[in-house]
């Protein structure tokens, strides 16, 4: 959540010769680590699960909507979902609640309390049934005096926070950036949290929205925010809407020399949640969404309405080779590689010599249309160097076949839709 104030200042919104050393001391180049990332052990690949905000809001009235109101009754019957309906299986794990879950007050030990009508058996009783359904719960706060949606803020009880939080059982802190006076308030609140968690001896994601705050006044230093996040907020929230969705990735690709090679094993760049499953996206532009989630090493926090998702929409979400890619051990980030005539090429570098491919149509009129791609132009040149097997994997996953490195692919996108290939070099190469 993002207060009316940041939204107005701003937040926006020659292959090398083809020879397989050169392969090799490319690819060795990708493995070498970036920043030094938060020593907690913690999201050493992007952070999957289930958040409420975008679906569900600061919705606290139980009386006239039951079932779509923030009460421990919504995160049970997720939990219990997420559960029998493969989502564990499939790496989401992480059940989130975000704003407005928070009684107005903290109690007389000054301490944060939930809302006693909506969450009576408290959070450590939610956390312990959570739990039982083998996923891990996340919680919000903010670091200033009052959360974006006016709940009590975390300044000035950092340590009482993570304590409490600790002692709940809480396994994930998305902690905002509303109600800070400066820059330094900021920051030296969001470095005092890390500390905090990690003084509890708890395992606790720290989810952070440091530089989302930071940017409409100066650069933020990945390198410092980096170790003492998991992963980070940059841009503003994530509408049910494909304009949305489009403004982020023009804002990343347009900031991509800064934030990619701060992403890695430990920290992540958040682009916001999946809406996928909603209603503002077409199903073209649901597969955009996933596979440029993909591509950009995202933390995947679906929010939407398990019990009511399409079956659709889940097989998307829950597709096996799309979360690999995501999940890609080596942890690089892909990037914006050339957008032309409205087509965009994306890339990511995955282990073992592997790399994803997505080709992105942006034109809102007319049909689908082709794209040729030279695979010597991928990869710095060694993606398919010297020859690889090409599976698409959305829109329907294919097995292309075995091309050389100076073939071409030619492929057909429709509006606003994503083809997502992956070229794995061939080991009868070597």
């Amino acid at each position: 959540m993002v207060t009316l104030m940041m939204r107005l200042t701003g937040r926006r919104l020659q292959p090398p010769d083809c020879v397989l050393a050169l392969s090799l001391m490319v690819l060795i180049l990708w493995e070498i680590p970036g920043a030094w990332a938060l020593d907690n052990g913690l999201a050493m690949t992007p952070t999957m699960g289930w958040l409420h905000w975008e679906r569900f809001m600061c919705n606290t009235d139980c009386t006239e909507e039951p079932d779509s109101c923030i009460s421990e009754n919504l995160f049970m019957q997720m939990a219990d979902l997420m559960d029998s309906d493969g989502w564990k299986e499939v790496g989401y794990e992480y059940l989130c609640i975000d704003d407005c879950w928070m009684a107005p007050q903290r109690d007389s030990k000054g301490r944060l309390q939930a809302d006693p009508k909506r969450f009576p058996s408290g959070i450590r009783h939610l956390s312990n049934y959570v739990h039982s359904k083998g996923l891990k719960l996340g919680i919000y706060a903010d670091v200033g005096k009052k959360t974006c949606a006016g709940y009590p803020g975390s300044l000035g009880h950092y340590d009482i926070d993570a304590e409490t939080f600790a002692d709940w059982g809480v396994d994930l802190l998305k902690f905002d950036g509303c109600h800070c006076d400066t820059l330094e308030q900021l920051a030296d609140g969001y470095k005092h949290m890390s500390l905090s968690l990690n003084k509890t001896g708890r395992s606790i994601v720290y989810s952070c929205e440091w530089p989302l705050y930071m940017w409409p006044f100066k650069k933020p230093n990945y390198t410092e925010i980096r170790q003492y996040c998991n992963h980070w907020r940059n841009f503003g929230d994530i509408y049910d809407s494909w304009q949305s969705v489009k403004s982020i990735l023009d804002w990343t690709s347009s900031n991509q020399r800064t934030v990619v090679s701060a992403a890695g094993p430990g920290g992540w760049n958040d682009p916001d949640m999946l809406v996928i499953g909603n209603f503002g996206l077409s199903w073209d532009q649901q597969i955009t969404q996933m596979a440029l989630w993909a591509i950009m090493a995202a933390p995947l926090f679906m929010s939407n309405d398990l019990r009511h998702i399409s079956l659709q929409a889940k097989t998307l979400l829950q597709n096996k080779d799309v979360i690999a890619i995501n999940q890609d051990p080596l942890g690089k980030q892909g990037y914006l590689l050339r957008k032309e005539d409205n087509i965009e090429v994306w890339e990511r570098p995955l282990s073992e010599l592997a790399w994803a491919v997505a080709v992105v149509n942006l034109q809102e009129i007319g049909g689908p249309r082709s794209y040729t791609i030279s695979l010597a132009s991928l990869g710095q040149g060694v993606a398919c160097n010297p020859a690889c097997h090409i599976t698409e994997l959305l829109p329907v996953k294919t097995k292309l076949g075995f091309y050389e490195w100076t073939s071409f692919v030619k492929t057909r996108i429709n509006p606003t839709g994503t083809v997502l290939l992956q070229l794995k070099i061939s080991q009868t190469t070597f």
